[in-house]
């Protein structure tokens, strides 16, 4: 074999073994919007060119903070961003499915979220489940008809006592997995006193994205779907236990993975946080 050759075939060796596992992380771990919020606020294009500077391509969002349609459109495909989730409020899906669709395929969305159900600060009812159910399930076959997968993201209320579980698993039987799926937000499994990665094994099938969020040791839980933001960690520093969660996750198959970082700091941890998933096996 001439020289020549042999340096071809070693570089072509170097880049195949190596490539894969780098575009796969870039890949899989996107970001929600959300972490962002502040910084948004008063610089889009600069916001979003962070996110490419982070080699993030995916991300979860939905509006575009004021700006037309098309601007928002040439700022995501200029920064290589791809919207793979794109987020709808439950009054949206219950009276105005056709814009949410239109938004969606707009971005070029493969999911629709959904991450809160209105109910009366404190409480979550029977009636509150009973409605969202029949909501989910009209509004994800209509969905599915228009190409779209509807994932409901539950908010730690959901985790109450009910019949022969909690309302989650009512949801989870009740709903038709064809056109109604889940995204799990660790932080919010955990928050209201459940396992996120026995969740994961219990509804391995339902499960299509996560939300990646940790949360600062000691911090007290509770059932009604709210905690200070200041609980928001670097992933792997607090008591979440993301490491168990994603060789979970990834023995299942779930391709989709958000980081969302609620705190006043998310624009330093989020470096963190990636740095952290790299280190991952």
């Amino acid at each position: 074999m001439k020289k020549s050759t042999v340096i071809k075939w070693l570089t072509f060796t170097v880049i195949l073994f190596f490539t894969p596992f780098t575009s796969l992380f870039a890949q899989q771990i996107g970001l929600q919007l959300y972490s962002l919020r502040n910084e948004f606020k008063t610089d889009v294009p600069g916001t979003l060119a962070k996110i490419k500077e982070w080699k993030i391509q995916q991300i979860e969002g939905g509006g575009t903070y004021g700006l037309p349609v098309d601007t928002y459109e040439k700022l995501l495909e200029q920064n290589n961003l791809q919207m793979v989730s794109y987020g709808a409020s439950f009054e949206e899906l219950q009276n105005n499915l056709p814009a949410v669709t239109d938004n969606a395929k707009a971005f070029g969305s493969k999911f629709i979220m959904c991450a809160w159900i209105p109910h009366k600060e404190g409480t979550f009812t029977r009636e509150d489940l009973l409605k969202a159910v029949a909501v989910f399930n009209t509004a994800g076959k209509l969905l599915k008809e228009k190409g779209l997968q509807f994932c409901y993201h539950p908010h730690g209320y959901e985790f109450r006592p009910f019949e022969n579980g909690t309302m989650f698993d009512y949801m989870v039987k009740h709903t038709d997995p064809r056109y109604v799926n889940f995204e799990m937000d660790v932080f919010w499994v955990k928050h209201p006193g459940q396992d996120p990665v026995a969740l994961l094994k219990k509804y391995s099938t339902r499960f299509l994205m996560l939300h990646l969020k940790d949360r600062k040791s000691g911090t007290t839980g509770n059932q009604d779907g709210h905690a200070a933001d200041e609980t928001n960690v670097v992933l792997g520093q607090g008591d979440v236990g993301i490491a168990a969660i994603m060789k979970t996750a990834k023995k299942i198959g779930i391709k989709y993975y958000f980081i969302e970082d609620e705190s006043p700091k998310a624009i330093e941890q989020i470096p963190q946080s990636l740095e952290f998933l790299r280190t991952l096996k």
